[in-house]
């Protein structure tokens, strides 16, 4: 069991030592599969020039409309209807759904900084975690090595590096989770976009 064990343990930390696995070369510590892209850009996902300024009367109807867009509960067919109910209800201005998605790109943008932040964050806890199951390992090879083992420390680090392989592979579930995030706001940012342009035009289409 011990040998098994810490077999699987050395192929858990190499595999996440190892920046072959990052998509993002430029940096080496980013765990992700995913590309590590830090800042979206709202030029390239609007295709007009944004309003320096919101008329007053509007500020609330936008603000709402922008407050429900953001939320990823509201799947896109609920955000397509909110948007045409909106710009129905405000002759289909272009620089008001403009608005609209301005808000909505930076309360979206401002989440998925905060989770690229979490990710970096617990990256470094799971590299501090490797390098604690490595030396637990060195130490239990160095003292079964020696003539006159010490079996009550074998045991004890056995049950650290258990621990700490529950621990370490928990924490990965909850990486994988959140690296597919900030993609899949950067992809409802741009359906949103679309949406809110197609709400823009008279037809709807």
């Amino acid at each position: 069991m011990y040998t098994h064990n810490f077999r699987m343990l050395a192929l858990l930390v190499t595999g996440w030592a190892n920046p072959a696995l990052a998509a993002d070369f430029s940096d080496p510590t980013w765990p992700c599969i995913q590309r590590k892209v830090e800042t979206l850009s709202m030029g390239l996902m609007w295709p007009a020039a944004l309003p320096e300024t919101t008329p007053d009367a509007d500020k609330a109807a936008i603000h709402e409309l922008a407050a429900t867009l953001a939320l990823r509960r509201v799947d896109l067919d609920a955000a397509r209807a909110a948007s045409q109910g909106f710009a129905s209800d405000h002759g289909h201005d272009m620089d008001l759904m403009g608005a609209v998605f301005a808000q909505t790109f930076n309360a979206l943008a401002q989440r998925r900084t905060r989770i690229i932040k979490g990710i970096g964050e617990v990256a470094q806890s799971q590299e501090r975690l490797s390098q604690r199951i490595e030396t637990a390992r060195a130490e239990m090879n160095s003292i079964m090595a020696s003539d006159t083992p010490d079996y009550d420390r074998v045991d004890a680090l056995e049950e650290q590096v258990d621990w700490d392989s529950r621990i370490f592979n928990d924490r990965q579930k909850t990486i994988t989770y959140l690296c597919e995030t900030p993609t899949l706001l950067e992809k409802r940012l741009y359906a949103l976009s679309q949406i809110l342009q197609e709400a823009a035009r008279p037809d709807g289409g």
